[in-house]
């Protein structure tokens, strides 16, 4: 059974302006996920700045989400790292703050061999009985899941159950469907490809833009799942100028200052990201007003 079908959203980490994490905003956020339709809450992902969490606060933020949704809808916790026992410690705190599974990216830097992805992800797995959905995201940590990769781990570590699928090649993502015939739950990583990901078996986004705009985020995934899929393709093409905007500038930046805009929450960033540049603001502003978000 999938952790969650539909329209997950990577939640973002508001901070205070003296740096600390703001739970209140952070509540407020959640809230307004929930009652907005999204299907579950991924926290503490690339979205809510994880790496420059410190390991007490990744352990809280996951804590006070879980407390917050209370089994309404899932929580997953991203507690990968490019250290195998690192993320075995954040998994394991993650599942005592009661999760409904973990979001596990390839590890970053080091650029493990597919030998060694098998081995970082089947040592992380058989730590928990969560179920996880690996993340593979090669433009952010150097190294790609092979479609075999993927498909043996699935088939072999049985609660390794799903992929977030962000390398926006929608030919390796064929290519994994094809292979794991049914044994791999796939979710879109990129806002602009959620249609084309469903149209090959997927089950939903891991998304960035349901941050501001969950509602929507949501009824596309489910329009399409419905066999409406000539509405869900008019709302992904509606989403496109929004998603531009979104990753004018590198991930969280945008997002952190639409919800800004929306007055959910301060845009504080974490070093080394900065502050949104003016044109891009302008762009971003602009794209949320004709998307029809008001503010």
């Amino acid at each position: 059974m999938a952790i969650f079908t539909g329209s997950g959203v990577a939640i973002v980490t508001p901070f205070l302006d003296n740096g600390e994490v703001d739970y209140e905003s952070f509540r407020k956020l959640i809230e307004f996920n929930i009652a907005n339709g999204t299907d579950c809450i991924i926290v503490c992902g690339t979205t809510g700045e994880s790496s420059t969490l410190t390991h007490e606060e990744h352990i809280e933020c996951i804590r006070f989400c879980a407390e917050v949704v209370n089994k309404r809808i899932p929580v997953v916790a991203g507690t990968g790292s490019n250290c195998t026992e690192t993320a075995i410690y954040l998994s394991q705190e993650a599942e005592k703050a009661g999760v409904d599974g973990l979001l596990i990216v390839t590890p970053y830097y080091n650029k493990a061999t597919q030998k060694g992805l098998i081995k970082h992800y089947t040592d992380i797995a058989n730590s928990v009985s969560l179920p996880i959905i690996m993340y593979n995201v090669p433009s952010r940590t150097g190294v790609n899941i092979a479609p075999e990769t993927a498909v043996y781990l699935a088939k072999n570590v049985k609660n390794i159950v799903g992929i977030k699928e962000a390398t926006g090649n929608i030919s390796q993502a064929a290519k994994l469907m094809s292979l794991a015939d049914g044994c791999l739950d796939l979710y879109s990583g990129n806002d602009d490809q959620v249609v084309p990901i469903l149209s090959l078996g997927g089950l939903g986004v891991i998304s960035v833009i349901a941050n501001i705009a969950p509602q929507q985020t949501h009824d596309m995934v489910a329009k399409y799942l419905e066999g409406d899929v000539k509405t869900a393709t008019a709302m992904q093409l509606k989403s496109i100028e929004l998603c531009d905007a979104l990753f004018c500038e590198v991930n969280p930046i945008p997002v952190k200052k639409a919800v800004e805009i929306l007055g959910l929450c301060k845009g504080n960033l974490r070093m080394p990201l900065t502050e949104i540049e003016p044109e891009h603001a302008a762009k971003l502003e602009k794209a949320m007003k004709d998307f029809g978000l008001e503010f």
